[in-house]
């Protein structure tokens, strides 16, 4: 079997509100590239990747002289013909391969008659539970729906989305206020649900002591762990070390050589594992099986998805053992998906792993052409811009939060 072709598709989907974030927002919609694979067999295989708001349309046709003639088998040998360590001082193809990595696996399955997590080693779960993943949002602008902006506000979202989804863990991206005003609108989250799980995310804006002052606040609550409050895996070090509470991240700690620091100075205790970060599922499975090594956690983070990496999502978090938090997943906050059938259904926190050949998923071809369209009227956004604060940008650590009202 021989790769003869790709296509590569940059589509907009719209989100209910645009979420606010440390370093700007996502302005209402996801930016995301979708990549077909096509083989002398007939097969085509589904990959995705993000791009901070733009498209990566560019980045994969000029990969088409790697692509063409290369067996979708391949997959190591191509990780290096694409993403060489050496080469990529000057082009880091990582995400880019982890794109075509999962449009290979889905080939691979399919050809097979099998799902990508029987290429795997077999699942050990049928479903994968979520955090409810809040965020502080700007009103919808077609309708002015879905601000959250204030503690009452922030408690309300979250109490619908655990009736709509049983969300019984909740985690808060912050780094978007001054921090004693996201501790205020944490402390009510654990007000208003005691018996559930925890965490915040101020995406490594705060310093060490106002990390250490946050944590201390909110030590009386179920805390999974704390995600990146500071920088660095020092910083990191310091904040677990001041708090003897368990630190997770999924920004200091995205590839092989910064995990094997953070577990040389025993700074992390969770690593969020993104399937586009680490440049596949197999890496991330790899960096599991390390962290199994050394008694450290694991989770799946979300870089902001569709269906198709929603599906690689859920093909790791079902074959590795150590998987010890609940996965994070932008995913509900989409008001639609380009696979057929529409948005996955959460029950009882989790969604069920796609059973079908390769990644289990296929695509909608008029929701494809339908944000196509959409990403051609609309175009890309700048992610570390936020739309209502113009000319701002973050430091970090921040001192330039936003105004509260």
């Amino acid at each position: 079997m021989k790769i003869t072709d790709l296509k590569v598709t940059t589509v907009t989907v719209p989100l209910e509100a645009p979420l606010r974030h440390a370093s700007g927002a996502h302005w209402g919609r996801f930016v995301r590239t979708i990549l077909e694979i096509e083989t002398d067999e007939g097969i085509t295989g589904l990959g995705e990747m993000g791009g901070g708001g733009e498209s990566a349309d560019l980045a994969f046709k000029g990969l088409r002289p790697y692509l063409i003639g290369e067996s979708p088998f391949n997959v190591e040998g191509l990780r290096f013909k694409i993403c060489n360590p050496t080469a990529s001082l000057y082009n880091n193809r990582t995400q880019i391969y982890a794109a075509i990595e999962f449009a290979c696996l889905d080939i691979i399955g399919k050809k097979l008659g099998v799902p990508v997590y029987d290429l795997l080693g077999g699942k050990i779960r049928d479903d994968v539970e979520f955090a409810s993943y809040l965020f502080f949002r700007y009103p919808n602008e077609d309708n002015g729906h879905g601000e959250v902006r204030n503690p009452e506000q922030l408690v309300e979202h979250a109490q619908k989305l655990k009736r709509s989804h049983g969300f019984t863990t909740h985690k808060l991206k912050g780094g978007v206020f001054n921090p004693e005003y996201e501790l205020r609108c944490f402390l009510a989250l654990g007000d208003a649900f005691p018996s559930d799980r925890f965490r915040y995310d101020p995406n490594a804006t705060l310093s060490v002591a106002q990390s250490v002052e946050f944590a201390r606040a909110i030590k009386h609550m179920k805390i999974d762990y704390l995600e990146d409050f500071t920088w660095g895996i020092d910083g990191m070090k310091k904040l677990r070390d001041l708090t003897r509470m368990q630190t997770g991240t999924n920004t200091v700690v995205v590839n092989f050589e910064q995990l094997s620091q953070s577990i040389h100075r025993e700074a992390i205790d969770v690593v969020l594992l993104d399937t586009t970060f680490w440049g596949g599922i197999r890496s991330c499975i790899k960096a599991a099986g390390v962290c199994e090594t050394f008694q450290i956690g694991v989770a799946v983070h979300s870089s902001g998805e569709l269906g198709i990496q929603l599906a690689t999502m859920l093909h790791l978090g079902a074959v590795i053992a150590n998987l010890s938090s609940a996965a994070d997943a932008h995913y509900h906050h989409l008001k639609d998906d380009i696979i057929k059938g529409g948005l996955m259904k959460y029950e009882n926190g989790k969604i069920k792993v796609p059973s079908g050949h390769g990644l289990g998923v296929e695509l909608d071809r008029d929701k494809l052409n339908q944000y196509a369209e959409l990403y051609k009227e609309k175009g890309g956004y700048p992610y570390d811009k936020d739309p209502q604060r113009p000319g701002w940008y973050a430091l970090v650590p921040n001192d330039r939060w936003a105004p509260v009202k």
